[in-house]
Formats: structure tokens, C-alpha cells, sequence
């Protein structure tokens, strides 16, 4: 059964199958789920390992999905690495492995860390072509499941989900959603020509542009009412500065530039909300 499209043996097998790890998009899940596992106080490693693992097989899912779709499918790419067969194993593979990961947790932990699992993998396999032709569930998706990652990260350790963990998952839902309309608008044009209603097709680009910074700006304004009241480490205020910064120079950008600039600073966002919620430098001093 042939895997990969160009080539046969493992070398090749393994390279199609590995192609589909995208690092830029893989990682945010994946720091979610041990930022929620740091946020819970004492980490479990060999739990964290799990969730983690889970993470990684659900945003293989989702990649999978999607170059499956938009080439199988929708005629949408040039070229893909993995034939329909290989797309159809990959997907097993990854599907088994969440499904493995949800037992064990439910077997270690509870049932609902499996329960806070599963939608991830839902959200994954249905974002193509099901939940991205629709403006809200297109934007939503991605980060909807690193929000999910979060929780999850933080319940397999504590086995509860506090008011701090849903605040954090709410603030990324919303900075990220943000940052997905702007990805979307570099496609603005192609999508429009078949008809897939992202916000930029619905609303335009312009103003899909005030969506984006305005679900960012929410967001921002979110970490410093939640450090005032003392819910986040007052050092998440830097968190909030440093992601200002950055998406102020964004803003000057275009689409391509603006998402690469906003994401690299999503990963010092959580970079330095995970060193506030870890160590606190500020503690002594407020």
C-alpha cells in the first residue's frame, strides 16, 4: 500500500508522514497544554506527557484533514506528500492515538480530562471542510482548541478547572481568534473565488482588520482587568506590553508579515505569562 506520493520505502514513507508536522502551528497547542499544567502548581510529568501527546495527535489530525481536503477534495494544491491511502492511515494512526491518550487519562485521572479531550480531535477532524467555510467557526477553531489545551493541560493535574485556568483559556480564545482573521485575510481573494466565508470575505478586508486588532485589543484589555483584581500575577502585564508592541508594528504590516509578526508574538505572550505564573518576579514588590 503505497503511503507517500513521491517514492516508496520507509525513508520516503516516513518523510510523507512527517511533513504533516507543522511546527509553527503545532507548537502554540502544545505550549497550552504544559502552560495549564504549570498554571495547576505541581506537574504530573508523566500526565503532562499524555495531554501533551494527545495535543500533538489532534493538530496532526487537523493538518492531515486539511491537506486532504484541499487537494483530494477541493483540487486546491499543487501537490501533496501522502496519497489517499496515506491520508486515510495518518489519520487512523492519529485518531488511535488521541482515543489511546483519552483512556489513559480517564484511567488515570478522571473521565472528564478524556471529556476535555475529545473536541479537540472534533475540532481537528471537521475543520476541513465542514467548520472552515463558515466566518465564525473558521476563525474560531484553532484557537478554540489550544483554549481547550489549556484546560485541559491545567484539569489533568488538578482535576478541577478554576476561575484563573478559564480566564487564561478565554484571553487565548479571543488574542488568537484575532490573529486568525489576519492569517485568513492573506487568502482573501482566493477564498473569495470559491465562495469559503471567512471574516475577511464576509465583512471585506478592511474591516476585517478592525475585527482582528479589536478581538485583540479585548483580549489585552482582559490580562489587565484580570491582574488588577489579582485573578493573573500582576506580571502578566508585561505579557500584555510586550504583545501591544508587537501588534502595534503589525498593524503597519500586510497580511503575510502582520500573521508572521503576530504569531512569533503570541509565543512571547505565553512566554511570559508562563515565566509571571511560574515565578512571580514581581511578588515581593506589589
Amino acid at each position: 500500500m503505497a503511503i507517500a506520493r513521491d517514492g516508496t520505502g520507509m525513508d520516503s514513507t516516513a518523510r510523507a508522514l512527517w511533513s504533516q508536522v507543522h511546527p509553527v502551528f503545532m507548537t502554540p497547542p502544545l505550549a497550552a497544554s504544559l502552560f495549564g499544567a504549570i498554571l495547576a502548581g505541581t506537574v504530573d510529568p508523566l500526565l503532562a506527557a499524555i495531554h501533551l501527546v494527545a495535543m500533538f495527535a489532534a493538530v496532526y489530525t487537523a493538518h492531515v484533514k486539511d491537506g486532504y481536503v484541499d487537494f483530494y477534495v477541493r483540487d486546491e494544491d499543487d501537490d501533496h506528500p501522502l496519497t489517499e491511502r496515506g491520508c486515510r492511515l495518518a489519520l487512523g494512526l492519529s485518531t488511535a492515538t488521541v482515543g489511546l491518550c483519552c483512556v489513559v487519562l480517564a484511567v488515570l485521572v478522571d473521565a472528564i480530562a478524556a471529556m476535555l479531550v475529545v473536541p479537540t480531535w472534533l475540532i481537528a477532524y471537521h475543520h476541513a471542510p465542514q467548520l472552515d467555510t463558515n466566518p465564525v467557526t473558521a476563525t474560531t477553531g484553532y484557537p478554540l482548541g489550544i483554549a481547550l489545551s489549556v484546560l485541559g493541560g491545567y484539569y489533568v493535574q488538578a482535576t478541577t478547572i478554576s476561575a484563573v485556568s478559564l480566564a487564561f483559556a478565554v484571553v487565548f480564545l479571543t488574542l488568537l481568534s484575532g490573529i486568525k482573521v489576519i492569517d485568513d485575510a492573506q487568502d482573501y481573494a482566493y477564498d473569495r473565488s470559491i465562495e469559503k466565508r471567512t471574516v475577511a470575505v464576509a465583512v471585506g478586508p478592511d474591516r476585517a482588520y478592525d475585527v482582528a486588532y479589536g478581538l485583540m485589543a479585548v483580549a489585552l484589555v482582559a490580562v489587565i482587568g484580570f491582574a488588577i483584581v489579582r485573578l493573573f500575577p500582576v506580571t502578566a502585564l508585561l505579557a500584555a506590553l510586550v504583545f501591544a508592541a508587537v501588534a502595534g508594528i503589525a498593524r503597519r504590516a500586510g497580511p503575510e508579515l502582520a500573521t508572521m509578526l503576530l504569531i512569533r508574538g503570541s509565543y512571547l505572550f505565553l512566554a511570559v505569562l508562563v515565566a509571571a505564573v511560574q515565578f512571580e518576579p514581581l511578588a515581593g514588590l506589589v
